[in-house]
């Protein structure tokens, strides 16, 4: 794992499974997986909306995955903890309300905590959370030395930094594109603040594991599936000062380089992601505009990696075992040479994945992913 990162070619290319909130596997198929290998724990959701979970050790060993997830602790401040409602709802730390639909697998966003005409004064004074929790450290390099001792496995770490995101549901969408256009002050100021308290938990984070795990996971979506969600421009304007400060605190804090997840089409700020620090680029959601594999290695692959890349919205769940190998060859022999490449599916494994695919992705990753890389991976056909 180390040795791709560093764009160097290892044994061969390692792959990812359940290290993330957002490289792991929804509760639903989970249950069918755990079934299979008959593992009898209790499934534990790791990320509520999505409603994904930790996969069982037992379940990894099985798959030769190479990657294992340091998590903190969960909050012990009052202020830092959801609220129950009633309805199959919730409401989180930042003031946002959430509620699952009978007929839905996830939950959705149903009241911003900051909706409508607000000042700075608003912002201001909103009860935002704690982020010094003590909760959230409790044990928690103990539980790395354990992890570390247990499985030669690369130990990724998962913080959270996505001022982006939690200022979406905080303003709810309508109301945060009109405020990037319209309000920018007043978004440079809620940006400030989330940046603000985000960092000084991931502070509290590294300084009890920084020098334990091998890298570290942020996750902010600032892409879809045409180009990014604002303008370039816009982008260099708001958003990426913020970013490149969080990005700089975790390199000064921690030699483990950084892997960001955002979702869809962000060809046209990659150059900007690299300049603030970004070590690898996850999901790689192939199918989105301008990021196909060969591009992408071509046009970025000696300054980036790659981690990700399995088609999961039209292969994984709708294609055959033979259509899924196809595709994880195609995918290695893209992304592969030289290293630089780590291969996982494009998000979350979602409800409707059938277990023959999902294991076909890991045999063929075994099957293709040998270093050195002979041509039978077919990378740009």
């Amino acid at each position: 794992m180390l040795t791709a990162l560093a764009h160097r070619e290892p044994d061969r290319v390692p792959v990812d499974f359940g290290s993330t909130w957002i490289t792991t596997i929804h509760v639903e198929p989970y249950e069918a997986l755990k079934d299979h290998f008959g593992v009898d724990s209790p499934t534990v959701v790791m990320e509520r909306m999505q409603q994904v979970c930790f996969v069982d050790e037992r379940i990894l060993r099985h798959l030769s995955i190479d990657t294992r997830g340091v998590f903190a602790g969960p909050p012990e401040l009052a202020c830092n903890q959801s609220v129950e409602l009633t309805g199959d709802r919730f409401r989180d730390a930042w003031g946002v309300t959430w509620q699952k639909p009978a007929s839905s697998y996830y939950y959705d966003m149903v009241q911003p905590a900051l909706v409508g005409d607000i000042t700075l004064s608003d912002v201001r004074n909103h009860p935002w959370p704690d982020p010094h929790d003590p909760g959230y450290t409790r044990g928690l390099r103990d539980r790395v030395i354990t992890q570390r001792a247990s499985a030669d496995c690369a130990l990724v770490l998962n913080i959270s930094v996505y001022p982006v995101q939690c200022s979406q549901f905080i303003r709810g969408f309508e109301d945060w594109f009109l405020d990037m256009a319209a309000n920018p002050r007043l978004m440079g100021v809620l940006f400030d603040l989330l940046t603000d308290i985000m960092v000084s938990t991931v502070a509290d984070v590294l300084a009890e594991v920084g020098d334990l795990v091998d890298v570290v996971s942020v996750s902010d979506d600032v892409g879809m599936q045409r180009g990014t969600t604002v303008s370039p421009e816009m982008y260099r304007r708001l958003i990426k000062p913020r970013q490149a400060r969080a990005f700089r605190f975790i390199h000064d804090h921690t030699p483990a380089p950084l892997m960001y997840h955002t979702c869809g089409s962000v060809y046209a700020i990659l150059d900007d992601l690299i300049e603030i620090g970004v070590d690898a680029l996850n999901p790689v959601q192939t199918d989105a505009a301008k990021m196909e594999p060969e591009r992408l290695k071509a046009d970025f692959g000696d300054r980036i990696s790659f981690w990700g890349g399995i088609n999961s919205s039209r292969i994984l769940p709708w294609g055959t075992p033979e259509q899924v190998r196809d595709e994880v060859r195609r995918v290695i022999g893209a992304l592969g040479p030289g290293g630089g490449y780590i291969l996982n599916s494009v998000h979350n494994i979602q409800p409707g994945v059938p277990l023959a695919n999902l294991f076909a992705m890991f045999e063929a990753a075994q099957a293709f992913g040998a270093y050195p890389l002979d041509g039978r991976q077919g990378g740009g056909t």
